[in-house]
């Protein structure tokens, strides 16, 4: 079964209707990804059970990917997208292709990045979803000059777990928790920026005050955009400290938080106004230099 859906996307003129199929699709990994002990079964999609959302939910990844989707008219800005699913899936379409679709209506090249569920045992949940991330933001910098990218502006986008994905990634970067395995581990793997949406796992102490040890947030973490609903029931308090944090480093981030809006809309329309959100991420890449206008 394919891993991206035909769908027709309403969100104004940002999205055309017409699907679109990754450029390439790659192998993470030149070997088997590390730490891997072929104890993890066949990759497969899960079937949507009643009253589920439809959604293409990928279980069983050991074979980690990353799907590059180039824009019409490529302004030279690009987006590793890391879908959420608990660290047990994957939301392929809903928090990936789709997502990838907004991103290259804007210009920007997108990466969806198939990281390694469920959670392995005995390893921290995000351990080997974390080396995949760091390996597909090296990957794609080492590579910037190939696939049409300025590698001073490629960013990190995750929802929910893939939330959380990326704020490690972008607060663990000063050293790879793999061994090298070639040229591509010389590039930086630092997000230039990121966008948080709906970002789980961030705080777990009662009070909701504290950001969990594996987001060390200093000077040097990427400006971020935050996009959440207050009545999420992953809470916004993980959005609400982690800028926090950044504003006390002094890095310059936006927050956004709604009323309403729940958990797990992606870019999917609703009445409610946090479904208007890529519209705020687009102006904010517009604003801090990181996008440019691919129309002008």
């Amino acid at each position: 079964m394919p891993t991206h859906l035909i769908l027709t996307l309403l969100l104004g003129s940002v999205l055309s209707t017409q699907a679109i199929e990754p450029w390439k699709t790659l192998k993470l990994w030149p070997e088997n990804a590390p730490g891997e002990q072929g104890d993890i079964g066949p990759e497969a999609p899960r079937p949507v059970r009643p009253g589920q959302k439809k959604v293409i939910r990928i279980g069983n990844v050991s074979v980690p990917t990353l799907s590059i989707f180039k824009p019409m008219k490529p302004n030279g800005a690009a987006v590793v997208i890391c879908p959420g699913g608990g660290y047990s899936i994957l939301a392929w379409d809903l928090e990936g292709t789709e997502v990838a679709q907004w991103l290259n209506g804007i210009g920007v090249t997108a990466l969806v990045l198939k990281y390694r569920v469920p959670r392995r045992k005995n390893r921290p949940k995000h351990e080997a979803p974390l080396q995949d991330a760091q390996r597909a933001l090296g990957l794609t910098r080492h590579n910037a000059k190939a696939w049409g990218i300025d590698p001073k502006r490629i960013g990190i986008l995750g929802f929910s777990a893939g939330g959380h994905l990326a704020a490690t990634a972008m607060t663990n970067f000063q050293k790879r928790i793999y061994p090298a395995v070639d040229a591509a581990e010389q590039a930086s793997c630092r997000p230039d920026f990121a966008i948080l949406v709906y970002p789980a796992y961030l705080v777990d102490n009662p009070t909701k005050t504290k950001l969990v040890p594996e987001v060390p947030v200093d000077k040097n973490t990427p400006s971020t955009i935050f996009i959440h609903a207050g009545n999420d029931p992953i809470s916004a308090d993980g959005s609400v400290q982690m800028w926090l944090a950044l504003r006390r480093a002094g890095v310059h981030s936006a927050l956004h938080i709604f009323p309403n809006g729940g958990h797990g809309y992606g870019l999917r329309p609703s009445e409610d106004p946090v479904s208007n959100w890529p519209k705020l991420a687009e102006d904010w890449l517009k604003r801090t230099g990181r996008l440019k206008d691919p129309h002008h």
